[in-house]
């Protein structure tokens, strides 16, 4: 391990050395799905709230304080007593938006979905950026673990925002994308974090990356092919820095009955087998053996159906129970953030912390024209 650090402190003092600058480009904001598939949303604003239409026009106000709700009424929206396609609620001065109990920065759009309610926050990047770092990272943490999450989640933010033109919204506010709690997850550690990184991105041949992250890989992160069968020359295989991470070292242990209700379709199960793994150890393919058949499934798959912590597990039964012993949470590829944290209160970077989870990578910084 002390040769293998000292080889990383020569590779960092070497990577992401000088910011590459991008193209000038508008103001960015992100379109944020806040609430899916509602019958009906509640909106309102801190202060008074000017609503309009999809194109713009304006049609009344929502007093300050004042909740309205929003359902569909014939394949339009509902909006108090306006009926349109869609609408707009943007608070006036310095308000803040309420979306359903949660309170956001900037704006929402309101649309049907069928029969259900859609509303997608649109929001300054970086301001969107003030609550992603602390619901995806305790604001607790050191200030560099702090920023490379931020340039981290700011890339992944951009590089979704490019790929999701033709959709309504860029991206979700949960763990399928990024958890986003608007007002309710910001903290002065997250903004001066965000600030402190503002407008730097990773990039590989000038590009914006995938910058998918992890809460902690168990001591090695995957090369992203070996998961996801789509290769990318930045996301390798890397030793972490996780070890003191409360997920590093897991286990769970089911019920013949409770595994039973979870994985149908084979009865009570009699016999395991791994059939295949990755490098690092997870599990890529594992059949199932029951009193009524067996299935094949993919670690991901047993993960989700038992809600496990990894996919990185040995597996056995024990008489009437089934044991899982694991290691890391999460799907092992890209940025650790557990490892982040460990870098970090050794005096490392954020800008090192990223050159080891994500290699062959520069830092750019985007260049936001001013109006």
């Amino acid at each position: 391990m002390n040769r293998f650090l000292t080889l990383f402190k020569i590779s960092l003092g070497l990577s992401l050395w000088w910011l590459v600058a991008l193209p000038v480009q508008a103001a960015v904001e992100m379109r944020v799905a806040v609430a899916e598939g509602r019958d009906q949303l509640a909106v309102g604003s801190s202060t008074p709230a000017l609503v309009k239409t999809i194109g713009g026009q304006s049609v009344g106000q929502i007093p300050q304080g004042r909740a309205v709700t929003v359902t569909t009424e014939g394949g339009a929206l509902k909006l108090a007593d306006w009926r349109d396609q869609a609408f707009w609620v943007e608070p006036t001065g310095n308000g803040y938006i309420y979306i359903d109990n949660a309170w956001y920065r900037g704006r929402v759009l309101v649309v049907p979905n069928g029969s259900s309610v859609t509303a997608v926050n649109w929001v300054d990047l970086e301001e969107y950026l003030y609550s992603v770092l602390g619901a995806e990272m305790p604001a607790s943490w050191p200030q560099e673990a702090l920023k490379a999450q931020a340039v981290a989640a700011r890339s992944f933010a951009l590089n979704r925002r490019d790929r999701s033109l033709s959709s309504p919204f860029d991206v979700g506010n949960t763990t399928t994308h990024q958890v986003y709690r608007g007002l309710a997850s910001e903290a002065p550690s997250t903004i001066a974090a965000v600030n402190a990184t503002r407008g730097q991105v990773i990039t590989h041949n000038g590009r914006v990356i995938e910058a998918v992250f992890h809460s902690s890989s168990g001591g090695h992160t995957e090369n992203v092919e070996d998961v996801w069968q789509q290769p990318r020359p930045y996301l390798r295989s890397v030793p972490d820095f996780d070890q003191e991470a409360p997920v590093f070292r897991w286990s769970e242990t089911f019920t013949a009955s409770q595994f039973q209700q979870r994985v149908t379709g084979i009865g009570r199960l009699q016999s395991v087998a791994i059939e295949r793994q990755t490098p690092q150890g997870r599990v890529s393919s594992i059949r199932l053996q029951g009193t009524q058949g067996s299935r094949t499934l993919t670690g991901t798959e047993l993960r989700q159906a038992l809600g496990l912590r990894s996919a990185l597990f040995s597996v056995a039964i024990q008489g009437d129970t089934i044991r899982f012993d694991g290691r890391g949470f999460g799907h092992g590829i890209g940025m650790s953030q557990w490892g982040a944290r460990g870098l970090a209160l050794q005096g490392y970077s954020y800008a090192q912390i990223l050159a080891h989870y994500y290699q062959g990578t520069a830092l750019s910084l985007i260049q936001i024209a001013q109006n």
